[in-house]
């Protein structure tokens, strides 16, 4: 069977008798694109060669920053079936646009506050009705074996802890970021924090297994709800899918930035809260001011959303000749730039965050610089053979950058070798996905 999108009203799946079903709970979805969507569709896609049948409940797509089709059709020919409801609260204000543009990082910052001032535990609380509503009419049809919630949004948890109850079926949360302790959850009050507090407690004791993408995020867990053990939490980290590298053929391959005999540092992605491009773009002026020779030897390239904000500091420090931007591709053209690039940067600001673009640097197998703080996300950089700053070290990146130029000048740039990569192959982690689910099935 061909991987459909249906209605509500239309669905009707017959799943043979020795496949198992689950339903998928993911509020973002392809053709949603930006990385909060990655890790969801990737499971979905390698959940068939397991022998699990995944119905994704979402919403429609319109009213996004990004949408990438091409995600979407990864799930050609795969045993995979999307249901989507109508979304609900304040992004039904967008819903008659398809993408909508992203907003100054200070205008962002403002609405997040407004939102989580309004609505606990996130503003996408108005799906939950609808979205409960539809989960029961498809297991009434074909009922299902197992359900699966990935968050944020943690919407997506209360979702699932009702279906629990009123279905008895196993129920399994992804955490892809912390809840009560995300660095960047604003409480107005300390009832807004014992709000949300309450509401993680109830749906984990309604879970049958908890999935982070970290240590992290599982040592928080741990310490903060005493009925949580060690063993009711799986640590399966963020990937790189193989199938996208394939599609590289050199710096030709479809979407690649041209370029010149410059060594290219990339980054892809978004910029937001503490993931800036400021302290890279001081390190690489302070470079050129005290080694003018280099002006015009090395170039960054980043891909995604980049804000007015950030296009005044490279005029304000004058790297136009250094910085090239192109705004958000497509993923495969974007991994594209990534395997044609020589050097990848990234940042994180927190101990928590797992970006999920570390991982696909790991799978271009190109040297990294992270700037990152002490913590898991430090440690695997430098497992990977990277090198590591603090996030706003601007001394520290500069020694980075020329020492990078350095080894590429003498061609000896080298990335993370086959033992360190296979480890975050997604189709193995959705292996280890399948052992949790079937543990459950066999209680």
């Amino acid at each position: 069977m061909m991987a459909e999108e249906v209605s509500l009203a239309s669905t009707s799946v017959k799943a043979a008798s020795d496949v198992r079903r689950v339903l998928v709970i993911a509020y973002y979805f392809p053709p949603m694109g930006l990385s909060g969507v990655q890790r969801t569709l990737k499971f979905v896609k390698f959940l068939p060669q397991y022998g699990w049948q995944p119905t994704v409940l979402t919403v429609d797509p319109r009213g996004y920053f990004a949408h990438d089709d091409t995600l979407l059709s990864e799930l050609d020919g795969r045993d995979v079936s999307i249901v989507r409801t109508k979304s609900a609260g304040p992004g039904k204000m967008f819903a008659k646009k398809e993408t909508v543009k992203l907003p100054s990082e200070r205008t962002r910052k403002l609405l997040s506050r407004v939102s989580d001032t309004f609505f606990i535990p996130d503003n996408k609380i108005g799906w939950k009705r609808r979205a409960v509503a539809a989960a029961l009419a498809l297991h009434k049809r074909t009922p299902f074996d197992l359900i699966f919630a990935t968050a944020p949004p943690f919407t997506d948890f209360l979702i699932g802890a009702e279906l629990k109850e009123r279905l008895q079926r196993p129920l399994v949360f992804d955490y892809r970021d912390p809840w009560v302790e995300y660095p960047h959850k604003f409480y107005p009050t300390p009832f807004h924090k014992l709000r949300n507090i309450m509401l993680e407690r109830r749906a984990l004791k309604a879970s049958s297994f908890v999935v982070t993408t970290n240590r992290r995020v599982k040592e928080l867990l741990i310490k903060r709800y005493g009925f949580l053990s060690y063993n009711d939490i799986e640590i399966i980290p963020q990937g790189f899918d193989p199938d996208d590298f394939k599609g590289y053929h050199g710096p030709q391959s479809d979407g690649v930035v041209p370029r010149s005999n410059k060594m290219r540092m990339t980054y892809a992605g978004v910029f937001w809260e503490d993931r800036v491009p400021d302290y890279f773009l001081y390190a690489l002026n302070e470079v050129f001011l005290e080694k003018p020779a280099l002006r015009g030897k090395i170039e960054a390239l980043f891909i995604g959303k980049f804000r007015r904000e950030n296009e005044k500091l490279v005029e304000k420090l004058h790297l136009g000749d250094a910085v090239c931007v192109v705004d958000y591709l497509p993923h495969q053209q974007c991994v594209n730039n990534l395997l044609a690039s020589d050097v990848l940067w990234m940042i994180v600001g927190d101990e928590v965050g797992s970006p999920g673009k570390a991982y696909e640097y790991i799978g271009a197998r190109k040297p990294i610089l992270g700037c990152a703080p002490d913590g898991f996300m430090r440690q695997t950089i430098l497992e990977a053979g990277g090198t590591v700053t603090a996030p706003k070290d601007v001394a520290g990146i500069k020694a980075a950058i020329e020492e990078f130029y350095h080894q590429y000048e003498k061609g000896m740039l080298r990335g993370p070798g086959d033992e360190v990569v296979d480890k975050y192959n997604r189709a193995r982690l959705t292996g280890r996905l399948v052992k949790v689910f079937e543990s459950l099935m066999a209680v």
